[in-house]
């Protein structure tokens, strides 16, 4: 059971939530991080991969592929407006990311008691390949993200 917020609308408090996050996040918005969608303990964000995000191998660096996976558990995570970062994460890649393609994770929680949380978020491609597999392991942290009335 989470903890009740002065919002009666847990899904409301999540939009808001991420709206402000994501006013506040230059690091996704500079890499053309998108947030698709949003709700209690999931998140959903996009990123065309640009050809300066290409390694030597000519597919996605990892790093950029981290970091969208990265961002939509931050988002997930956070969405109850309690203040959480990540404790440790891990990610599994599964096939190259290519120029313009489309990378679209989905962090959903998978655990939440206490403190401590588990997300598991899935990073595919426009043609739904799954490209990463990653699991996020929160910690809340005190305070919250919107100030409470």
């Amino acid at each position: 059971m989470h903890e009740m917020t002065t919002d009666p609308d847990p899904q409301a408090l999540a939009e808001q939530v991420a709206a402000a996050m994501y006013a506040r996040d230059p690091a996704s918005r500079g890499l053309g991080i998108t947030l698709v969608g949003v709700g209690p303990g999931h998140a959903t964000m996009a990123m065309t991969i640009r050809a300066d995000m290409l390694n030597g191998h000519g597919s996605c660096h990892g790093g950029f592929i981290f970091t969208l996976a990265d961002s939509a558990f931050a988002f997930a995570c956070n969405s109850y407006n309690f203040n959480t970062v990540g404790a440790a994460c891990t990610i599994d890649y599964l096939a190259p990311g290519r120029a313009h393609d489309v990378l679209t994770a989905t962090a959903r929680e998978q655990a939440l008691a206490g403190k401590s949380g588990v997300y598991d978020v899935v990073v595919v491609n426009q043609d739904g390949r799954t490209v990463a597999l990653f699991r996020g392991k929160s910690l809340r942290v005190g305070g919250h993200v919107l100030a409470q009335q």
